[in-house]
């Protein structure tokens, strides 16, 4: 079976595309390159390329590897429609050269987000078996083994926390030494302790259509934080890929890899980006 098809069956099982955002996402298989790399060598074995984000140096880094035949990258390089495909566009020039070098890309963005064990489910594992877990808003009709699918994701302690207890959490499970708060006044002076923290992973400016002692996101508008604040929450901002990125290595690279190994195929290697990171940095 063809590398690629056996990523696409195995990317379906780990995160089904009912689940994704159709209205505005763009999920799938993005690229079909039309003559597949062949392999190098025999002792060399195909690999999957997994990121967040589709930049040149990441591009290069998958290119430069004549064993990576497909890439799959959480965020779609193709998110709008396009008219022509031409070299002067960054995006399109990137697309043409994975066509060109034979190397396919898939993208499952919000199907993985939704997904059961997906990245808000990654998110919420930083409180470990402290409380409860639960989704915003269950899917409807999921697909069978995504019963529990569902948008964002909230938190219940068994114990309340306090704030900065939290806040640490949360950096230790993202691997960061900063992170943007806003913190209400009586969870800084702790007259009250978080008992719930919602997550949702990149953007979370839907989250605040619900509740939560604390959210905790990538990104949200200066608005929405002050809004958060009246209703006396707290906000914990991570930057938008570094609320995603950790899912890779922690969870979508053994799942994919232990589906390929079962699916009787050639030995495939799955491997993560070393070059793909979140464009901002504390300086």
């Amino acid at each position: 079976m063809a590398l690629l098809k056996r990523v696409l069956t195995s990317m379906e099982r780990i995160a089904p595309q009912s689940l994704a955002e159709h209205a505005w996402d763009n999920v799938g298989l993005l690229v079909e390159a039309p003559y597949p790399r062949t392999r190098v060598a025999s002792a060399t074995p195909q690999r999957v390329f997994l990121t967040i984000d589709f930049t040149t140096a990441v591009l290069d880094e998958a290119l430069n590897d004549p064993s990576v035949g497909v890439i799959v990258a959480y965020h779609p390089p193709i998110f709008r429609g396009l008219k022509r495909l031409q070299l002067k566009d960054t995006k399109q020039r990137m697309v043409l050269q994975c066509a060109a070098k034979g190397v396919s890309i898939y993208s499952p963005h919000t199907s993985c987000d939704n997904c059961e064990e997906g990245v808000n489910d990654w998110l919420l594992q930083a409180f470990g078996d402290a409380g409860s877990r639960a989704v915003y808003v269950p899917a409807e009709n999921p697909p069978p083994g995504h019963e529990k699918a569902g948008k964002g994701g909230i938190f219940t302690f068994n114990q309340p926390q306090p704030v900065k207890t939290v806040i640490e959490q949360i950096k230790v499970h993202l691997g960061l030494k900063h992170v943007r708060a806003a913190i209400h006044p009586t969870h800084a002076s702790q007259e009250r302790l978080i008992t719930t923290v919602g997550v949702w992973a990149g953007s979370g400016s839907e989250m605040m259509n619900h509740k939560a002692d604390l959210f905790w996101t990538g990104e949200l508008g200066h608005h929405d934080v002050l809004e958060a604040l009246e209703q006396n929450s707290t906000v914990v901002l991570c930057e938008h890929s570094n609320t995603e990125r950790g899912y890779l290595k922690g969870v979508l690279k053994p799942k994919l890899e232990e589906l390929l190994r079962k699916d009787g195929g050639e030995e495939v290697e799955v491997i993560v980006s070393a070059t793909d990171k979140d464009p901002l940095v504390v300086v």
